[in-house]
């Protein structure tokens, strides 16, 4: 394989490949941060010499290749995608290179230093030494602020303070670009609105001095004009809540707040937009607040795009500062629109039919931004299986309400300024669905909820759920399902749990907004709490061994899930990504609870866990249970109140929009307390790590503009339901073939 993608028969006789360059120091004294100066010089060496893998160079190889009249179509593929044209000793410019060198050694206070190369040649193949002569650095002996207009002079000796210019500090162009940029910043948030980092100079005067120190001297400069060294104060600031076209003629004002609103009529009341503007009139004008309060208008869900412009005003307050006018333009969305939704639904257990859903949005609905949003859902789904359970028949459909208020509300007043980066929203929702599994069951559920959710900062979500009901009522069973209920106690009392009441917390800290970061990480916690409260207003009632409420049985337990992410990027433009997800869960029902209610519970398998297995057809634990396509047994028992998993998948870019990936996933479900129907199969215990279905595979994804169609075709490689010595079997004449909107993780 070597020989074959060796590149020596493909480099011209009249050239060398350049394979790289290296750099020698040597200095009169001892150089402080010696490495990091070193780096800093390598990385303006030019050109960079073709990339290497294991002694090899696949991307000159293949572009070599594609250059013959001859090649075929993966040749020229695999070029497009990693070929590199090559880099030759005659495109090393080694003359300029040691003038740029000696410039970056002048800038960093190396002054008259020298600059050699040398090239070293070895068969066809040629690399350059640089050696560096580094005199002694000038160094920093006294730094002074020069004479400035007032108030600027005031400020800039203020921000100084926390310079970190310093006595016997090396002379560092950088360094003072980057002091430039950090007093232009802070005078910025001071009310300097027209300032500029330019204005500023920095000047060297080693005059003073026989040896090499210099001292160095801030002035502003002769042509800073001056409405730059002035600070503005917000004197006015308008709002436009319903604006369309840049026109403000024919508006009513009302003032609100020292704010100015102008709309024809009240397309959204004033009280309930404050909040969220944290421009105040008589503020000095700050970069920081303005992109505070597009940023909150932003998340009002009503508004298309949010635009504050800045209008200079002649002013004859004080000659000290300047006037600003704010203008916040908000242009809104449709109020009213409607969604429809038709999708073609295949499950992995053989399910298939259409879903049609219906939207109705109304936005601003109280005139404080209020978003009311009603959905109606009806599905229809028809089994396509051999054996006795060919032809079942599922329909489904349900109507679901949800109110959302863009502001906080709580019956005890909290304090706006808990909530400086955004404003929390308040949500509200009824549900009631309805689903009739011919030959089983139906199932008639309703729900409620009231919460909140809010952004602590960019990355941190915060949701907590203080309200949240629902009730499931079973009817209508058949006598085939009733003896599925007989054979299972667990799964007869995990349905017989008809209430679910209690409150739900989670905080999500979302990484993977940092989209230049290389490593992007995401974590999920929540916690699920239910029963609590109404133990309370059981007042001892019973109905048999379990508490009642309003006649119901109740469900009581404690949830709580952790889901870790963490992604690299790399490569070419980084797109290559090594995705990596570890997802913990586990359940404990107690009081008057011993099992988890059914809708609660755990399960594994399917395109977005273990893509090797079936959804729900992987666990618990080491129990087979019978062939899922004929059963319909394994569809309700496969749950638990454990949880884990593990995932690594590595995507690439294929063509154009078109991404593909190679991924192992590992997981399954466990019972706490064994289930008898299972012979103990299901139980939690320390041999766990032996029990996780392991499966690998290959993925094709369809990504247009992040929306994404995933195709993956997965095999088990280890299958806890076999007996113990034959769970490692890589089926890979059994692939499973998962089709899922978005990724997996």
């Amino acid at each position: 394989m070597l020989n074959a993608c060796s590149i020596k028969k493909f480099i011209p006789e009249d050239e060398r490949l350049y394979i790289g360059a290296s750099i020698e120091i040597k200095a009169d004294s001892i150089i402080k941060n010696k490495a990091g100066l070193k780096s800093e010089l390598e990385d303006i060496l030019t050109p960079k010499p073709n990339s290497k893998v294991l002694g090899m160079y696949p991307g000159l190889y293949f572009h070599y290749k594609s250059q013959k009249e001859k090649n075929s179509f993966l040749t020229r593929w695999i070029n497009k995608k990693i070929g590199e044209k090559p880099v030759y000793q005659s495109d090393v410019n080694s003359i300029e290179l040691e003038d740029i060198l000696v410039n970056r050694l002048e800038n960093n206070g190396y002054f008259y230093s020298t600059a050699s190369s040398k090239f070293e040649e070895k068969g066809n193949k040629a690399s350059i030494k640089y050696q560096l002569n580094l005199t002694t650095p000038y160094v920093m002996k006294k730094f002074q602020l020069d004479s400035m207009p007032s108030p600027l002079y005031d400020d800039i000796r203020v921000i100084l303070e926390d310079s970190p210019l310093y006595k016997e500090n090396r002379f560092n162009l950088s360094n003072f670009k980057l002091e430039r940029q950090h007093i232009d910043n802070e005078l910025k948030k001071i009310g300097y609105y027209n300032f500029n980092s330019d204005f500023l100079i920095f000047e060297a005067d080693t005059n003073q001095y026989t040896k090499k120190r210099f001292d160095l001297y801030l002035r502003l400069k002769d042509n800073a004009p001056e409405r730059a060294i002035l600070p503005y104060r917000i004197s006015k600031i308008n709002i436009y809540p319903q604006q369309n076209l840049r026109d403000t003629t024919s508006k009513n004002t009302i003032e609100f707040n020292n704010k100015y609103y102008l709309q024809d009529s009240v397309f959204i009341k004033p009280k309930y937009l404050d909040k969220f503007i944290t421009l105040e009139q008589g503020q000095m004008y700050n970069p920081g607040s303005s992109k505070n309060t597009a940023r909150r208008l932003s998340s009002f869900d009503i508004y298309k795009y949010v635009n504050i412009q800045y209008k200079e005003i002649d002013t004859t307050a004080s000659e000290r500062e300047k006037a600003l006018e704010a203008n916040i333009f908000l242009s809104p969305l449709n109020k009213r629109s409607i969604r429809a939704e038709l999708q073609a639904v295949t499950k992995s257990n053989n399910f298939t039919g259409p879903n049609l859903s219906l939207t109705y949005t109304n936005r601003n609905l109280f005139n404080g931004g209020e978003v009311l949003d009603i959905s109606t859902e009806f599905g229809y789904e028809t089994q396509f299986a051999s054996g006795s359970n060919a032809g079942l028949n599922s329909i489904e459909y349900g109507l679901t309400t949800k109110l959302t208020f863009p502001r906080l509300i709580f019956p005890i007043t909290i304090d706006d300024d808990l909530f400086k980066y955004s404003i929390p929203k308040t949500k509200t929702s009824l549900g009631v669905d309805f689903l009739n599994r011919t030959q089983l069951y139906t199932i008639v559920s309703s729900r409620a909820l009231f919460g909140y959710t809010w952004n602590a900062n960019r990355y941190l979500t915060y949701e907590f759920n203080p309200l949240s009901l629902n009730y499931t009522q079973l009817t209508n069973t058949s006598d085939e399902f009733e003896d599925i209920l007989d054979s299972n106690p667990f799964l007869r009392r995990s349905f017989d749990q008809q209430f679910i009441s209690g409150l739900e917390f989670a905080i999500t800290y979302n990484g993977m907004l940092k989209s230049k970061d290389s490593w992007q990480y995401y974590l999920n916690t929540t916690l699920d709490l239910a029963g609590n409260t109404l133990s309370l207003f059981a007042g001892g009632s019973t109905s048999g061994p379990s508490e009642e409420v309003f006649g119901l049985q109740y469900a009581q337990y404690a949830k709580a899930d952790v889901d870790a992410r963490v992604h690299h990027k790399f490569g070419k433009d980084k797109e290559q990504t090594l995705a990596m997800r570890l997802f913990a869960g586990y359940g404990l029902p107690y009081g008057n609870s011993d099992v988890i209610p059914y809708v609660k519970q755990y399960f594994s398998g399917g395109p977005y866990s273990v893509r090797a297995f079936r959804i729900r057809s992987l666990g618990p634990g080491t129990y087979s249970g019978s062939d899922q396509l004929n059963n319909t047994n394994d569809f309700f028992d496969r749950t638990g109140n454990i949880r884990l998993e593990a995932n690594i998948e590595y995507r690439f870019p294929i063509f154009s929009f078109f991404k593909g990936a190679v991924f192992t996933d590992a997981g399954n479900i466990w019972n706490s307390n064994p289930n008898p129907a299972f012979n103990g199969e299901d139980q939690f215990t320390s041999d766990f790590l032996t029990e996780l279905g392991i499966g690998s595979g290959v993925g094709l994804r369809i990504d247009v503009q992040g929306f994404v169609i995933r195709f993956d075709l997965a095999a088990p490689i280890h299958d806890p339901a076999l007996p113990e010595g034959e769970r490692f079997d890589f089926q890979f004449d059994q692939p499973i073939l998962n089709f899922a909107i978005g990724y997996s993780f």
